[in-house]
C-alpha cells in the first residue's frame, strides 16, 4: 500500500509542478515589416508576469546597410494589450520608431542632346537626389526621425511556450502622412 501511494506521488509530482509554472510572457521573434518597418528583431514582455492577455511591450532593432553607402537603422517601441485565451490572442498596440538613415547622392540626367560634330550628349535637364531625405512608404525628412505605428493583429502562443508567429495591421504615420496597410509577419520564440 505504501509503495502504490509513493508510486502515485511520484507520477503526480511532475504534473503538480509543471502546473505551477508561471504562464508565458515573454517572447524574443524576427518580424518582417512592421513597426520596424524593413523588418526587425524584438522583445517583447507583459508588465503582469502571471497573465499573458494584459498589457506589455516590445523593444527591437533592424536596418541595413550597402556598399554604396546607404544605411537605415530602426529602433521599435510599442506598449500593447493581449486579449484572448488558450495560446490565441488579438493584439492592439501603438507606439514610435525611432529611425537614422544616410543616403549617398546621386545625379542623372533627365533630358540631353547629341552634338553630331562633337559626338557627345550634352545634359539639359539633371536631378540630384538629396542626402538628407528619404522615403519608407512615407517621405521622412532628415535623420534622426520618428514615425509613429499603430499595431492590429493576430498572435498565436503555445501556452507552455515554444514557437510563436503573428501578423499585423501596422498603419504609420509621421508629418509627411499617414499610411493605412503596411503588414508585419513575425516568428520566434515564447517563453
Amino acid at each position: 500500500m505504501l509503495k502504490k501511494l509513493l508510486l502515485i506521488i511520484l507520477i503526480s509530482f511532475p504534473v503538480l509542478v509543471w502546473a505551477q509554472e508561471k504562464p508565458v510572457t515573454q517572447a524574443v521573434y524576427l518580424e518582417l515589416g512592421g513597426a520596424g518597418l524593413p523588418y526587425s528583431f524584438n522583445y517583447d514582455f507583459r508588465f503582469n508576469k502571471e497573465k499573458i492577455d494584459s498589457w506589455g511591450m516590445r523593444i527591437g532593432a533592424g536596418g541595413y546597410a550597402f556598399s554604396g553607402g546607404d544605411s537605415f537603422f530602426s529602433v521599435p517601441l510599442q506598449v500593447n494589450k493581449l486579449f484572448g485565451k488558450n495560446g490565441h490572442y488579438f493584439e492592439l498596440g501603438g507606439g514610435a520608431t525611432f529611425m537614422a538613415f544616410q543616403m549617398e547622392t546621386y545625379s542623372y540626367c533627365i533630358s540631353q542632346t547629341f552634338d553630331p560634330v562633337t559626338g557627345i550628349y550634352t545634359c539639359q535637364e539633371g536631378f540630384t537626389s538629396r542626402s538628407d531625405q528619404t522615403e519608407f512608404i512615407l517621405e521622412i525628412d532628415g535623420s534622426p526621425s520618428v514615425m509613429g505605428t499603430l499595431n492590429f493583429g493576430y498572435r498565436r502562443v503555445p501556452e507552455n511556450g515554444g514557437f510563436m508567429w503573428k501578423v499585423n495591421l501596422n498603419p504609420i504615420f509621421n508629418n509627411s502622412g499617414f499610411w493605412p496597410l503596411w503588414v508585419g509577419l513575425g516568428f520566434g520564440y515564447a517563453f
